[in-house]
Order: C-alpha cells, then structure tokens, then sequence
C-alpha cells in the first residue's frame, strides 16, 4: 500500500504541510505534534455546512473522517491555555530581539558631589543593572573631582529606566541623561556656552558661577551692563553646556531658562551688523584704532540671544 498524506496548516489560510499516515488510514498525534509542537486534535471545515468539524482521536491516534481524508486541509488543534502563552513568548522575544540592536549609550551624571569615586558611583548604578564602564571628570592639574561623570550599561531597557528619574548619590540629588550629541547624532557643532534667561538684577557673577560649578567646571560668567535679565556662562566641557540646554534650574529662589548660545554663523543678524559696521566706518574713518577697533565693538554681539528675552 503505498503511503498516503493529509494535508494539515496552523491556520486555514496558510500553506499546508503533508503527514504521513499509517498502513491503517490512521495519523498519529505524534506524526502531527513532530511538525506543530503542542498540537493536541485536528479540526477541518465541512463542505456542505462550511462548519468546523473535530477529527476523532483515540488514545493517540487520528481517524479519518468517514474513513476518507480525502483533498481537505486539517487545521492544528492547540490548548487554549498553551496557545495563549506560545504567542506571549513569541511577542516577547520579539521585543526582546528587537531592544538587542539598541545600543546603549555613554549618559552623563550631572551634580555629583566632589567626594564621590568612579567607585562610589559603580556601586550605586550597578544596582538598575550591568555596567560596563563608569568615569568621574577630574582636573588634569589637580586631579580634583569636576562634579560630573560618566555611566554605560549593558542593556538598553536599563539606560532608559536610569534616564527617566532623579538619583540621590552621597546625599545629593544628581541627573542622568543622554548627551545632546548622544541624543542629536546630527548636531552641527557643541558650544561650552550657555544662555541664562530670566536673571534678576540681584544675581552676581559669583552667584552663578557657584551655582553651574555643580556640574562641572565653569571657565566665564558673563552678565552684561546694562542690565538685560539673561547671563551667559561658559564650561570647560562641551556636553555639560550640552546637557543643561533646555533645562529650568531654580538660582536664588528664580526659575531660570537654560538654552543654547548658538555661534551666529551666516544669519541674518550677522549681515545686519556687517551692514552697520560699514556704515559707522565711512561716517568716521578716522575713528580711533580704525577698523580693529569698530571690529571688537561689534563681536560683542557675536551671540544671538533667544528672542523671548531680548
């Protein structure tokens, strides 16, 4: 007798697998369960009713419809409860697959207090998860901490739950976030300045400059005269500028605004002064000091400040 398949799929719009059956007519569970692991029946779709109908089984074994299986495709037959959890898995892993290619990131600590060691801060962020690498900022010169570090991961979920909260490290409260470079591949050009808008006449130079010395530290405080209600402060690193913009930090008792001081490269305003400088030139061509002099008067206005606080 030569040996004869039935044609079975997972699901009816499937393409279909063909089983062997035995020397009886019979398919074994085993036979079907070898292809479709955790099947438990088969089930068909009748011609004349277009109802689902069960294929008999018996201690193991599958019996024929009406001793034919004729051209009709058998549908698996899997337990509620396992099929349940098999696509649970299956959308975990894929979740899972998928954060693999997330690559983490170098994150920035922001506000560590000076005592704290590349050891201090290994041991606090080793308890989110794996790290790879951990680095606090020192002065070449000193060797004394620059009140920001550096922490990476192993697994991408961990960088993102570190990211989205506070973290009390030696008593002080410190932020972790990506660098603006990390966070816009793209980005031009990293400036170590920033803008500080919404000052008030009683802020110093001192006052600010004690205050962003937290988070690492700061080469210039400017404040200019008259009084304007902004500041631009200046960091020996590029991505603590980077990582404040955008941020409200709370100076004296105000809500302060961090944003970029952008170099004004080919905008409008820098034409605007070109046109100036030219024009007070030819009205005094005699002016002390000539053209350097006309020249170092305007580049203080070599940074455009945001037009919320002009």
């Amino acid at each position: 007798m030569s040996e004869l398949y039935i044609r079975v799929a997972e699901e009816e719009n499937e393409e279909p697998m063909e089983i062997p059956s035995e020397d009886d007519g019979t398919v074994l569970l085993s036979s079907v369960a070898a292809q479709f692991p955790g099947a438990c029946g088969l089930r068909y779709r009748n011609p004349e009713t277009q109802c689902m109908r069960g294929v008999r089984l018996v201690e193991g074994v599958l019996h024929p419809p009406e001793n034919d299986w004729g051209n009709l495709v058998y549908i698996v037959n899997y337990p509620k409860d396992n099929k349940r959890k098999m696509e649970e898995i299956d959308a975990a892993t894929v979740v899972k697959i998928k954060r693999g290619f997330q690559k983490t990131s170098d994150l920035i600590v922001l506000g560590l207090p000076w005592k704290t060691t590349e050891q201090d801060l290994k041991d606090y962020f080793s308890t989110f998860g794996e790290v790879i690498m951990v680095q606090v900022k020192r002065d070449a010169k000193t060797g004394n901490s620059k009140g920001f570090g550096f922490v990476r991961f192993t697994d991408y979920e961990t960088q993102t739950k570190v990211i989205a909260q506070r973290h009390m490290i030696d008593g002080r409260w410190c932020d972790c976030k990506l660098p603006n470079s990390k966070a816009c591949p793209d980005e031009p050009m990293r400036s170590r300045k920033i803008f500080v808008g919404r000052c008030t006449e009683d802020m110093t130079t001192d006052d600010l400059r004690q205050y962003f010395m937290q988070y690492g530290e700061v080469t210039d405080v400017f404040i200019p005269k008259p009084f304007r209600a902004f500041a631009f402060v200046t960091f020996a690193d590029d991505q603590v500028a980077q990582a404040l913009c955008g941020e409200d930090l709370i100076i004296k008792g105000v809500s302060v605004h961090i944003s970029n001081a952008e170099p004004k490269h080919n905008n409008s305003r820098q034409m605007m002064d070109r046109g100036r400088f030219g024009a007070v030139h030819q009205l005094f061509p005699n002016f002390p000091g000539g053209s350097a002099s006309l020249a170092a008067m305007f580049d203080r206005s070599q940074y455009h400040f945001p037009s919320s606080h002009v």
